[in-house]
């Protein structure tokens, strides 16, 4: 089937994503196509992070590991300490069992070779209970005993094989416990290769190291030096399989769909011509939408927010098909008029579900997720010179606001504050937009009452689990935004302007954190910390939140030595973020227009500005990132060419854009 969308109207079928399994249709008479999509594992699966095959009773990955397999939401859950507490347990577990399985495949071939009294003449570290030797098929499959103690004593291997034989009096005599065996490390290697339909797109690769060494027992007549304790330092601190986990609250946002049902399956009815762009959306788009989610909750953007809402939200349904041909004609050149059909069809669909919605009065959190998937997810595909006719993103926005009021989300993230939050998700992400937003039309945002009562009482909205950036320095980026609307409306003096400069100077003060907690994000085993991720993101807002109030600044020119101070310290900081089609550039767009539009011709910015770009590849010709890039290089040609001739005007990002007549929503 060719991957070209047709504009043609084909009969309904059942779409499932992603293809995880093939589907069946129902009936040889069935008139539609069923594509099945797993959507739940256990949760222990889920707790390590590993693919489960959710096998009925018990999965395969804990059948083999010996793990309580459970698909029912246990206790421990929802309780951060709890849930670290399982995870040294399983990993203990996982450690005893890759031991023993190791340790029973040496000696079932010693005991094939040798004599039994040779062969079982020392103590090993696994211990069985049946008569005949395990190898690893049978483990696979074999349940562990319910009262089975993983720390029960060591016992000789020979007399495990042989349970008619007593076991000789040596095991628990006093004189024998000093000669225990010779402790020795095993390195166990874990990879995991993620599909996307039954194609490879990552792989991940850690190793830890287990080692049977124990300290001897102190001597009562001895004294025992603090200077030994890096010997346990040394064995125990190695490397942890759960190394890119930090904590994280995986229950964090209230989800507009509410929790994941038991269904293991997404149906998703769409027409056969559209089936093309479905499937486009959800293997090349999806994870471009949401990256700073998908690595503080893994899976989450995609399996609660999109899937459900393409489920149930027909409206939200041809917001994705036609942000799937945008991305379709963006990155494989497709020209003509049959991929702008499908564009405009799908766009136009869109307007008229929420037209009609509007009318009815009803289902408004379906339109509202809607209408914010039409301004957001333009931020990820698409080239500056798309010319087909759309809406601006604040016309979009603006019914967006409306129907955030008429859900009184604010007023619920305000009645949060001194409660466990769980911010409607609908409402992060509206809040995200209204910020940054604001700031490219140079107004307060709409909500910036409620960010102000948040920040004073010192409570999260869930911008910085979402995108990155702390919440306390987006509510300071909504004080500067308000300050730049009264700048530019003229209403407020010089003095009072220099003095709110000041003031809001002083909050980012409080803001700071030591430099030497700005590290690189990746451990040593290349995995991601989510929370360094987002310190280093949070510098690289705060670095630029500084460069745009400094920019308020009466008369204040671009190529004062205070600013460029700021830029090139904005420069340095890019160094902690990842760059490159599997980094966070398309990330921090706004804080790259900030710091680029303030730099000169022989600012370093610019260089390791290029550098980034270079190594985005054709990444950064599409969304918010391409278009921050064309109007940063018209900024550039205009304020460069002011300071060639020596008349130092300012230019400013916002004339240039009005001057082009671009409507961009650069974050």
């Amino acid at each position: 089937m060719s991957t070209q969308p047709s504009a043609q109207t084909g009969k309904s079928a059942a779409m499932v994503a992603p293809k995880d399994s093939p589907a069946k249709a129902s009936s040889p008479k069935a008139t539609s196509k069923m594509h099945r999509r797993s959507r739940s594992g256990c949760f222990t699966c889920r707790l390590r992070r590993k693919k489960c095959d959710e096998g009925k009773n018990q999965c395969k990955a804990c059948k083999h590991l010996g793990l309580k397999c459970e698909y029912k939401r246990p206790m421990w859950w929802s309780n951060n300490e709890q849930r670290k507490q399982q995870k040294e347990t399983i990993k203990n577990i996982i450690k005893r069992t890759k031991l023993s399985e190791k340790t029973t495949t040496q000696i079932g071939k010693a005991h094939a070779e040798t004599p039994p009294g040779l062969s079982h003449s020392l103590p090993t570290s696994a211990t069985y209970s049946e008569a005949t030797v395990r190898t690893r098929a049978p483990s696979v499959e074999s349940q562990p005993s319910p009262g089975y103690d993983l720390n029960q004593p060591l016992l000789h291997d020979y007399y495990d094989f042989h349970p008619h034989i007593a076991s000789p009096s040596y095991d628990t005599d006093a004189h024998y416990q000093p000669f225990p065996p010779t402790p020795y490390e095993v390195d166990i290697k874990t990879e995991r290769q993620m599909y996307v339909n039954d194609i490879p797109t990552r792989h991940d690769s850690t190793i830890s190291t287990f080692s049977t060494y124990q300290p001897p027992p102190a001597h009562p007549n001895l004294h025992s030096f603090p200077e030994d304790e890096w010997i346990n330092q040394d064995i125990y601190n190695t490397g942890d399989m759960f190394s890119n986990e930090e904590g994280l609250d995986f229950d964090f946002f209230d989800f507009s769909h509410g929790a994941p049902q038991a269904s293991q399956q997404a149906l998703i009815q769409v027409d056969d011509c559209d089936r093309p762009l479905l499937d486009h959306f959800i293997d090349n788009v999806l994870r471009l939408i949401f990256p700073i989610l998908e690595v503080n909750q893994h899976g989450s953007a995609r399996s609660e927010v999109i899937i459900p809402a393409l489920e149930s939200n027909k409206c939200y349904l041809h917001c994705c098909l036609s942000i799937s041909a945008i991305h379709l004609r963006s990155t494989r050149g497709l020209q003509g008029t049959e991929i702008d059909n499908d564009i405009l069809r799908h766009r136009f669909a869109t307007i008229a579900e929420l037209c009609e919605a509007l009318k009815l009065d009803a289902n408004h959190l379906q339109i509202l997720e809607a209408t914010l998937g039409m301004i957001f997810f333009q931020c990820s595909v698409g080239r500056p010179d798309d010319a087909l006719r759309d809406i601006s993103w604040h016309q979009h926005f603006q019914a967006a606001i409306s129907l955030v009021r008429k859900l009184e989300l604010p007023h619920a993230m305000v009645n949060d504050n001194n409660a466990r939050v769980h911010p409607p998700f609908n409402m992060t992400l509206a809040s995200w937009i209204d910020i940054l937003g604001a700031t490219m039309l140079g107004r307060s945002p709409e909500f910036a009452d409620t960010y102000r009562e948040k920040n004073q009482s010192g409570s999260s909205s869930g911008l910085c689990e979402l995108m990155g950036c702390e919440d306390s320095m987006m509510y300071l980026i909504s004080e500067i935004a308000c300050l730049d609307a009264l700048k530019v409306s003229n209403g407020i003096n010089d003095m009072q302007l220099c003095q709110l400069i000041g003031s809001l100077g002083t909050s980012l003060d409080t803001t700071e954190v030591p430099p030497d907690s700005l590290t690189w994000p990746y451990s040593s085993t290349g995995a991601i910390r989510p929370r360094q991720l987002s310190r280093n993101m949070t510098s690289i807002f705060r670095l630029a939140a500084r460069i745009y109030l400094c920019s308020l600044v009466p008369n204040k020119r671009k190529d004062d030595s205070t600013m460029q101070s700021l830029v090139d310290r904005f420069t340095g900081s890019l160094q902690i973020i990842p760059h490159g089609p599997d980094g966070f550039d398309r990330s921090i767009v706004w804080p790259l227009l900030i710091a680029g539009s303030q730099s000169t011709a022989n600012s370093i910015f610019r260089q390791a500005f290029a550098g980034r770009i270079a190594s985005l590849g054709e990444h950064a010709e599409l969304g918010s990132f391409g278009r921050m890039v064309r109007l940063l290089e018209e900024v550039w040609h205009q304020s460069d060419e002011a300071m060639r001739t020596g008349s130092g005007q300012n230019v400013h990002w916002r004339d240039v854009m009005q001057q082009k007549g671009w409507d961009f929503l650069l974050i």
